[in-house]
């Protein structure tokens, strides 16, 4: 090897025997991270770092980052960046067998399997971003199924809107012994409360906001995991969350969450309670002929029954009714059936409640039987 071309390239070397299995359910869990439309090519590639008998793979977009690992027969300890898209969908299409990652000159990354040998074009290690380090202090345990159902009660209710970004995440509220998550973007919230937890090294109130792109890989992290419980902590300006092998570290949202205690209903009074499946088949139904734009449905509380329905003047009109046990005064009151639909989808089958005041007021929805969950889920009403 010239010398000139030994400086150019300084010493960078690395060589790994690593199983296809073992890769490619990394390369999978990672992919969620991975910027796919970025003016910054480097957020393209994974950083692969290679010591001792593990590869460490990393994707971030810079505001989320995912670092896990898996085991390797480390043959040259280094590191080196591969295109994270194009290697993922090649070592899909590998046989099932040990793949040799290889690093070459000028970052090129020889990958062989078989009787398959691929060279990619990858770009200095220089250029890869540093990461934030788990920080050593304040770590609080979250049981992993605690974690889980929180986030697949509230998620849907984020905003997407980039224009009000502190609605762009979940709130996560730690006390000693519960934990809350509240999310909304303006039309519905949901919020889920769980009492009777232990939380070490939490005093007082934790508040932590938790954007949506770290909650919906938060979401198939803890999915996928064995582990029972999450290692969360958090810095200045950062959130992470351990899942087993794997680090999340998320950019925190600044600002305010709103006051959403304010917004809780106090004295919906209508109650009437309906099983969940027929209420969520009677929308779909009926929303079929709703305003295209405004999704609205009628519902009318009348002794009982329940009236949902709909009508546009370009598709007709629907109506299903609901028995029930009410007894009250009959209430008109419109609502988004996507956003009842949503709720609907994430409370599961059993029985849900239906809190109701007047025509201008939120109405309130609850599943009518769970002990450990306080889970609530609140609807701004239409005009209709």
């Amino acid at each position: 090897m010239p010398v000139e071309m030994a400086t150019a390239t300084g010493t960078a070397t690395m060589e790994i025997t690593v199983s296809k299995f073992e890769l490619l359910r990394e390369l999978t869990a990672t992919q969620g991270v991975v910027e796919r439309k970025t003016t910054i090519p480097i957020l393209s590639n994974y950083l692969f770092e290679a010591g001792g008998d593990k590869l460490v793979l990393t994707a971030t977009d810079l505001d989320l980052s995912l670092r896990t690992s898996c085991n390797a027969k480390v043959k040259k300890e280094g590191s080196c960046t591969i295109p994270a898209r194009k290697l993922h969908d090649y070592v899909k299409l590998l046989p099932d067998a040990d793949i040799t990652i290889k690093l070459l000159e000028n970052h090129w990354v020889s990958i062989r399997c078989g009787r398959s040998n691929t060279k990619m074009v990858g770009m200095a290690r220089s250029n890869f971003p540093s990461l934030p380090v788990f920080p050593t202090a304040g770590v609080v345990k979250i049981p992993a199924q605690v974690l889980r159902e929180m986030i697949s009660k509230t998620g849907f209710a984020i905003a997407n809107e980039e224009s009000r970004y502190t609605l762009n995440g979940a709130l996560m509220v730690l006390k000693p012994e519960s934990i809350t998550m509240v999310a909304t973007d303006g039309h519905r919230l949901a919020h889920i409360e769980r009492s009777g937890e232990k939380f070490d090294g939490v005093s007082g109130e934790m508040k932590t906001l938790i954007p949506k792109k770290a909650m919906d890989e938060l979401k198939s992290l803890v999915d996928s995991t064995e582990a029972e419980s999450i290692e969360f902590a958090r810095d200045e300006s950062t959130l992470y969350f351990r899942i087993g092998p794997r680090l999340l570290t998320s950019r925190q949202l600044t600002g305010q969450f709103p006051n959403f205690e304010a917004v809780l209903p106090k004295d919906n009074n209508k109650l009437v309670t309906v099983r969940g499946e027929e209420l969520s088949a009677a929308i779909q139904r009926v929303a079929q002929f709703a305003d295209e734009r405004s999704r609205a449905v009628r519902f009318r509380l009348e002794k009982g029954e329940l009236k949902i329905s709909a009508s546009s003047t370009e598709t007709g009109e629907s109506e299903d009714t609901i028995e029930t046990a009410y007894n009250g005064d009959a209430l008109t009151v419109g609502f988004n059936a996507v956003y009842l639909l949503d709720f609907l989808k994430a409370s599961g089958n059993g029985d849900v409640r239906l809190e109701l005041k007047d025509p201008q007021s939120a109405g309130q929805l609850r599943p009518g039987d769970s002990e450990e969950y306080k889970y609530r889920y609140i609807v701004m009403p239409m005009r209709i």
